[in-house]
């Protein structure tokens, strides 16, 4: 079995795109992966095709050779998008390696654990709040569609959300994110008591729609300094969270935060490979590491995974892309026995299930792990084409 054939292609997925990886082999055998070239990440595609250039007549199926060989290739850079790159080529190989040998993803890891892979519905208000029309759903306006909102995910029978702070307006709600340098507050990214007070609103609301017995998670990403995210802990303690996520490249500053903090705090989904997470468990700094599948590989997120077990710590994928990212991220949250649950967006543009043959099956809040070979989904390469990438 010889690669005969890479390609990197790209999508139109409304506010953002969706980028894949397809690796054909002389005897037919096609392996996928996604990436995402939208989360500073610019440029990971012209990356991954310069890479693919040693690819061609190699055997897939020797994957640990292949991706030791590209890594002593980027040694002087090997974090980035150098480390992306490998990553995504390497989930495209185990696609290949699974389809080969006629088993799911899974059975090259042991099998799994499990085969239902409970979810939360995560940035739950945030796109309705700006992106109603390209999602095809009801306009977030108030506190009262917020309330709809959470009644909404209760009855589709999930058990937990995750949202990110919205502000209130007279037009309706915006989005809170000076950390990405999307709203007022950078580069100083100070808190304010009007913040805290809207993230507390907020919270009641969606308390008040989903009850006692639903997951609420509260994402306030890069947007505060340590003294911010000790503030919003300490304002968010009454609606027991099931964790607070938030990203800083401080391990120490993390591990200060969560000592204080009145519920669990989860971090880490920007981290890449083993090295980085190091001393993040080394200072017990999170109770909850998040791992990002298409950022790191399987292999390697199964690595960090048995890393974390180590250190008494579950994990849980980060993934906000489209429905292979989800597969790649479910066949993680089935092997690894620290598993806690698994991000998946609900809401995105109207079209998005055109881009896959068939869309992962979700039954009471859980998908549904496929015994497909490989992933278990195909790309519809040509929906895919047929969308071409917005600038």
């Amino acid at each position: 079995m010889k690669i005969s054939h890479v390609e990197t292609l790209h999508c139109d997925a409304g506010w953002r795109n969706f980028s894949f990886l397809k690796i054909a082999t002389a005897n037919g055998i096609v392996g996928w992966s996604e990436f995402s070239e939208g989360f500073g990440t610019a440029g990971l595609g012209a990356v991954i095709e310069a890479m693919a250039k040693s690819l061609i007549g190699q055997d897939p199926r020797r994957i640990g050779l292949i991706t030791s060989t590209l890594y002593t290739k980027v040694v002087p850079a090997r974090a980035g998008l150098n480390h992306l790159a490998i990553a995504a080529i390497e989930n495209a190989l185990l696609d290949i390696k699974a389809k080969g040998l006629g088993v799911p993803m899974y059975d090259l890891f042991g099998g799994a654990i499990r085969t239902r892979i409970p979810l939360y519905w995560s940035h739950c208000g945030t796109y309705r709040a700006r992106n109603a029309e390209l999602a095809g759903t009801p306009p977030l306006r108030t506190y009262d569609d917020l309330f709809r909102l959470g009644d909404e995910v209760k009855k589709r029978g999930f058990r937990a959300l995750k949202t990110n702070i919205l502000l209130p307006s007279p037009t309706g709600f915006t989005s809170f994110n000076p950390g990405f340098g999307r709203s007022p507050g950078f580069p100083e990214l100070n808190w304010s008591p009007a913040v805290l007070e809207a993230a507390r609103r907020q919270l009641q609301t969606f308390r008040d729609a989903v009850g006692s017995e639903t997951g609420l998670h509260l994402d306030i990403n890069f947007h505060f300094k340590t003294e911010g995210f000790r503030r919003v802990a300490e304002a968010v303690a009454p609606f027991h969270l099931s964790w607070l996520e938030l990203d800083t490249y401080d391990p120490d500053a993390l591990a200060l935060i969560r000592r204080g903090a009145p519920c669990p705090i989860a971090s880490c989904e920007v981290l890449t490979s083993r090295r980085e997470f190091k001393r993040y468990f080394e200072t017990y700094a999170m109770d909850v590491a998040i791992v990002d599948v298409p950022w790191n590989g399987l292999i390697e997120s199964v690595k960090i995974a048995a890393m974390a077990d180590a250190y008494e710590v579950n994990v849980a994928p980060h993934n906000f892309y489209g429905h292979l990212c989800s597969m790649m991220s479910a066949h993680f949250s089935a092997v690894v026995p620290n598993f806690r649950i698994m991000e998946i967006d609900v809401d995105s543009v109207r079209w998005r299930d055109e881009f896959f043959m068939a869309p992962p099956v979700i039954e009471a809040g859980e998908l549904v792990l496929p015994e497909k070979p490989g992933w278990g989904i195909e790309v519809n390469e040509a929906a895919v084409r047929a969308r071409p990438p917005k600038g």
